[in-house]
């Protein structure tokens, strides 16, 4: 087989021609992420009404065997269906049949193709399954064709006693494998081989007690490999797999006890190095995934855990791609027991997933979905082909057949989702969860601010779709009392841009909040404040980038929070609403949980813990804080046995509340409000990888388990660090709740509008831009109703907010003075002749404002405003210099709610 692909190859350039192929133009290199060879971008292929089982190719045609009757064109395409039976042959570049025709029958039963191999010298196409003719010809569930006329060949007609389901084919030989007893009249058990020309049975004996379902032959042409449901290999102990020799057919290596027993071998590839098993398994404790196996040696490489049924293996450029539908890849490290994923690929060398996730769905006959993979190079592109049993992919209608190209690569990222928080006023935090690309695993992320067209921030990332790392930016370059937005995009490789995110809005506080630096000075390694206004994303604003996922939409932005500030909460239902962590870890053996809850729910449920599984419920869990039905709360671990510690008093009474969670050393403390509530003397826990949970997980057979695992509440402020808090540190938490805390008002201008000298009696108050300019003047002027301070607080931080318009010379060099407005004014009836007057006393400067399309803001006089609030405010915008600057009004959709005052209540 090694040798059939690598002639086939050499041979393309000058024969594709011939054979009808239609030739691309030059396609750039592919842009996925290396050592990967295909895009996950499927491409229109025809389609079959019914199941494809086999894949082969030359000449850059392939041909798929199966059980189906017709063909008909792609999905949305013209063209009408064609009579295909059991057999078709395909154009590798565009997806369309060719003029071959072979329709392989049955006089009875239910004929079908299972198996096709093309000769080294790619001129002889060999076919196996169930069936007795071949375009009349006849034969015996197995057929030699001249690929060149596309006609069976006569003088090849050995008879095979039951259907074939493997072949691999030498320059002499064909071995067959299957569910037979006799080949030629002489007793082969599911396996034999037979003369590649006249079909005559060779002295080949490998006898086998359960079917053989797959076959392959060692490079240098000494061994054959075989793959299947046996258990005796010509006597021998030997589970699903052995090595015999390629003559004989005695055994070379057999493997007791290797594959479990209820697994089998459904599919087998070779490569210089190695050979490689697809396994499928029925029942608890199966082998589902993928075997390496070196040729030298004979000996496993690595082995491959995913569970979900394995059909077909393809090695290609140190890569190994695997048809299956894996659902459990945490026994590898990677994503928990979920959704199925069909087409996967890792490197020759080890088991990590490789950035390669076209997906089909399961379809018809088993609910299998892909079942056989093939290769075909032409002179311009190479394509993966994957037949099976699919009726979709990559979520559009496409039944049977489908294949991916290594270039062009037009597939782009996913949107980034992005958010941002100050909680210092010396900085800001954008964070953002990794995109997805299903052909590239590196990405790279540019940070735009306040609508700039350069990126602040240009970073790299690795993501895959069970690991996609929160990423970050700390902005430095920013200005207390100021508002900034922020968005993001992701490239591939070949510069395929997501859109732009939607905009992350923060405004730098004037001083710190209290509360939160705490907790980020006390060392939280997961830190999640529920400030989100989208889903499905959850910040994470501590240094460990442990970032969450909604599960069916949890109420966002509920007020009022647990704690004083901007901070907001977020809202379960009790029934299925929950939050996890996005990224795989472990928890060390000193650790606290703390968060905040709010509820009347007399159903209990769990409000914070650790599990194993992310969209489906756990079956590790424990290290968890749940409530019983009557309120009261409970800490557990499990450490062969459960282990609790439960509160005395009952916490549904509608109230915030603090709960903590401490184990390490010492053993475990319990607190509630800032007090100690109980204590356990155990300093073990359930050891596993998995994720945190908020809102609900499993809770089966623990200690008085509530009604519902999950929590129907508010929930705020959550925070696990990687050491235990002290008695101290929490009830600092729990006061500095409470503390006072800045409050920031954002207040749009009511009115806008500008005068221009050069139109001195034109009103322009429904004009959705401003103008500001000295010499042949422009002024703009702007009304806001300011709020009244709150209780016990005074104006602390005032700035105007602008936005330049796209024009391209929107931006100006030249100061922009905001000055207050003595005078009347009205938008509909303000002209130059009629514009009110303006003291020039200077509430402050606006500088800097070059750039098209971008936000910009100037620090205003507090002083000046204070006696002002309450009521309404009036100020100008003007100009000594010649270089205009033209603004978004309030009119405008692209303003983003600008011109805009940001203002900062607090202490005095």
């Amino acid at each position: 087989m090694q040798r059939s692909r690598r002639f086939s190859a050499a041979l393309v350039l000058s024969t594709a021609a011939g054979l009808g192929v239609v030739a691309l133009p030059p396609q750039p290199a592919a842009a996925v992420t290396a050592p990967v060879a295909f895009t996950a971008d499927d491409l229109p292929t025809w389609q079959t009404n019914g199941i494809v089982w086999a894949l082969a190719q030359a000449h850059g045609t392939v041909f798929a065997g199966g059980t189906f009757s017709q063909v008909r064109p792609p999905e949305g395409a013209s063209g009408t269906a064609q009579d295909a039976v059991n057999f078709v042959a395909l154009d590798a570049a565009s997806g369309a049949p060719t003029s071959c025709r072979l329709s392989f029958t049955v006089g009875s039963g239910t004929a079908t193709v299972r198996a096709l191999a093309v000769s080294p010298d790619q001129k002889t196409l060999y076919a196996g399954g169930y069936f007795g003719a071949v375009n009349g010809t006849q034969v015996s569930s197995l057929a030699a064709i001249d690929i060149a006329t596309c006609t069976p060949r006569a003088d090849f007609h050995p008879s095979v006693s039951a259907t074939v389901r493997a072949l691999a084919v030498t320059d002499d030989t064909v071995y067959l494998g299957g569910d037979f007893s006799a080949v030629g009249g002489s007793a082969h058990a599911r396996y034999a081989a037979v003369d590649a020309h006249s079909g005559a049975v060779e002295p080949f004996q490998a006898d086998v007690d359960e079917p053989g379902r797959a076959v392959a032959v060692s490079p240098d042409g000494k061994n054959v490999i075989l793959g299947g449901d046996f258990f005796t290999v010509n006597g021998a102990n030997s589970h699903a797999l052995a090595v015999v020799d390629a003559t004989t057919g005695a055994n070379v290596r057999t493997y007791q006890g290797f594959i479990e027993t209820n697994s089998v071998v459904k599919a087998l590839d070779t490569d210089a190095t190695g050979f490689y098993t697809g396994n499928e398994g029925t029942g608890g404790g199966v082998f589902d995934g993928r075997i390496a196996l070196d040729l030298s040696t004979l000996d496993q490489r690595w082995r491959d855990t995913c569970l979900g049924a394995t059909q077909a293996v393809r090695s290609y450029q140190d890569v190994l791609y695997s048809a299956s539908h894996a659902h459990d890849c945490s026994s590898v490290g990677e994503f928990p027991d979920g959704r199925r994923h069909h087409l996967l690929a890792e490197p020759t060398t080890g088991t990590n997933k490789l950035g390669w996730f076209p997906d089909t769905n399961d379809g018809l006959g088993e609910g299998i979905g892909p079942r056989a993979m093939v290769v075909s190079e032409t002179a311009d592109n190479k394509y993966m082909w994957v037949g099976g049993e699919f009726t979709t992919v990559n979520g559009s209608a496409a039944q049977g057949l489908t294949r991916f190209a290594a270039s062009p690569d037009t597939g782009a990222p996913t949107v980034p989702s992005v958010g941002a928080d100050a909680v210092k006023p010396t900085e800001t935090h954008v964070r953002w969860r990794a995109s997805l690309d299903t052909d590239d695993t590196k990405l790279t992320y540019k940070v735009y601010r306040n609508g700039g067209s350069t990126p602040v921030y240009t970073v790299d990332g690795d993501s895959v779709e069970w690991s996609r790392p929160q990423m970050s930016f700390i902005d430095k370059n920013v200005t207390a009392g100021s508002t900034y937005n922020y968005r993001v995009t992701a490239s591939d490789g070949a510069g395929n841009t997501s859109a732009l995110s939607a905009a992350a809005t923060v405004t730098v506080p004037v001083s710190a909040q209290k509360y939160a630096a705490k907790v980020l000075d006390d060392g939280a390694g997961l830190y999640w404040r529920y400030d989100e206004s989208a889903a499905p994303y959850v910040n994470d604003t501590s240094p460990g980038d442990q970032s969450g996922i909604h599960v069916n939409a949890p109420a966002l932005r509920q007020t009022p929070a647990a704690v004083t500030g901007p901070s907001t909460a977020i809202g379960f239902n009790g029934r299925n609403q929950y939050v996890y962590s996005d990224k795989r870890t472990t928890v060390p053996s000193q650790y606290s949980i703390e968060t905040w809850f709010r509820t009347t729910t007399t159903r209990g449920g769990k409000l914070v813990g650790f599990g194993n599984n992310t969209t489906r419920t756990s079956s590790s869990y424990d290290k968890h804080i749940y409530m019983r039905n009557d309120g009261r709360l409970v800490f557990g671990v499990y450490t062969g046995s459960t282990r609790t510690v439960t509160s005395p008093g009952s916490y549904n009474d509608g109230s915030w509340h603090q709960v903590v969670a401490t184990q390490g050393p010492s053993g475990v403390v319990l607190y509630v409000d800032g007090a100690r509530a109980g204590t356990l003397a155990e300093t073990g826990s359930q050891s596993y990888s998995g994720y945190w949970h908020v809102g609900g997980d499993n809770l089966s057979n623990w200690p008085n388990q509530p009604f519902s695992n999950y929590f129907a509440g508010q929930i705020d402020e959550t925070a696990i660090y990687p050491s235990v808090l002290s008695a101290d540190q929490v009830k600092s938490h729990y006061t500095l709740a409470s503390a006072p805390a800045d409050t920031v008002r954002t207040v749009p201008a009511t009115a806008d509008t500008y005068v221009n000298a050069g139109a001195a009696g034109t009103a322009y108050g429904t004009s959705t831009s401003l103008a500001v300019r000295g010499s042949a003047a422009y002024e703009t002027y702007l009304r806001f109703d300011l709020p009244s301070a709150p209780a016990g607080t005074v104006l602390k931080s005032a700035r105007l907010a602008v936005k330049t318009t796209t024009l391209s010379s929107a931006g100006s060099t030249d100061d922009i003075s905001v000055l207050p407005v003595t005078g009347d004014w009205t938008e509909a009836g303000t002209t130059f002749a009629t514009r009110p007057a303006v003291s020039q006393a200077v509430l402050g400067t606006l500088s800097g404002a070059g750039d098209v399309s971008t936000l910009y803001s100037a620090a205003l006089d507090t002083s000046a405003l204070s006696p002002a609030l309450g009521g309404t405010y009036d100020m100008a915008l003007t100009s000594t210099g010649t270089d205009a600057l033209w603004l978004w009004s309030r009119e405008a959709s692209a303003a983003e709610n600008t011109p805009q005052l940001v203002l900062t209540f607090g202490a005095p």
